[in-house]
Formats: structure tokens, sequence, C-alpha cells
């Protein structure tokens, strides 16, 4: 089967042509500055066979990712209405129980359809988004992203301090994380 090779030339301050593949297939080059057309085409070429094989190990991948998603119906305003409602109930439950242990609250609580992250936290408003997506995850993830965009109200990077903060209020963090990833085919 041969894919498409959709090509896409990034030139760039660097030593040597690198080619990666993008999530939907595409082949991305980065060329140092000067690279001729020809020199980019055969490079191209001569790594036609790991392309193509790498093309569809992605294509599959993104395929199961989008079956993933696929099982929390979200199509219309009822199903959304739904999930929203389902995972509040969970949600609320154990922001009540953190905000105690961890002396912070957020100020807004809102949920999307987000599949690129679990989570996200705006420190400056105390306000955490989470993905509805979560539903899909066991409780004791769910607990786990909801420690870490809590912790994020108080340290607002990855930096040592968060990372003590998590290691304190969810020592299994980094067991939650992978699991998440493993079940939705994240990695």
């Amino acid at each position: 089967m041969r894919l498409a090779m959709d090509i896409h030339v990034t030139r760039r301050q660097t030593s040597r042509l690198s080619l990666r593949i993008g999530k939907g297939g595409e082949v991305r080059v980065s060329a140092p500055y000067g690279t001729s057309e020809q020199s980019i085409q055969e490079f191209v070429a001569k790594h036609d066979e790991w392309i193509r094989r790498a093309q569809e190990r992605t294509l599959q991948r993104e395929q199961i990712r989008s079956d993933f998603f696929a099982q929390l119906p979200l199509r219309t305003r009822a199903q959304r209405q739904e999930a929203k409602n389902k995972l509040d109930a969970i949600i609320r439950q154990l922001i009540e129980r953190y905000s105690e242990q961890m002396g912070v609250r957020p100020q807004f609580l809102t949920y999307k359809a987000t599949r690129s992250r679990w989570g996200s936290c705006h420190t400056g408003r105390k306000a955490i988004c989470l993905s509805l997506y979560l539903l899909l995850l066991p409780e004791w993830c769910i607990e786990h992203t909801v420690v870490h965009e809590m912790a994020h109200l108080l340290v607002p990077n990855h930096g040592p301090r968060f990372h003590a903060l998590m290691d304190r209020y969810y020592p299994r963090w980094r067991e939650a994380r992978a699991e998440a990833r493993r079940v939705s085919r994240m990695e």
C-alpha cells in the first residue's frame, strides 16, 4: 500500500537533513538553509521505505485514538450535557476532598471535549478546564487529573515544587498518568 507523500519542508539552522511523520501522515523535512530542492527530494527518496512504514504506524495509532474517543458520544447537545452532568458529579466530590487537604479551590470549573489534554489550569483566574473524555478513564485516573490541575493553582509549572505537591497529595500520580496514556493510546 502506497500512502500519500505530502511533504512539508522547513528550512532552519541545522547541520543536516532530518525527517519525521506528522499526525496526519505527512512527511516533515527539516533542512539546513541553502539545501537544494534536488537534495531534499533525493533524501526523501532514499528513506522511502522508512517513510512508508512510519506513515502506516502513525495512521494506525491515530485510528486507535479516534476509536477510543468515539466511545463517548458527544454529537448532540443532549449527549454533551449528559456527559457534563456525569463528570461534574465525580469532579465536585474530588474538589471538595482535595480543597480541604491542599488549601486551594478553583473559582471556575469548565468542561470541554478536548482530545489533546485531560485538563488545563489558568492560575491567574483560578480556573480549571477538564476534558469530558475523562469519563473514558478509570476513576483513579480522573482523580489524578483533578489533583494535577489543583496543584497548578499552587505551582504553575512542572518543576520540583509541583512534583513534591503531587507526591504528597496523590502519590500514585506517575502510575495514573501512565495508565491514562495506555488506556487512551496517547503514548
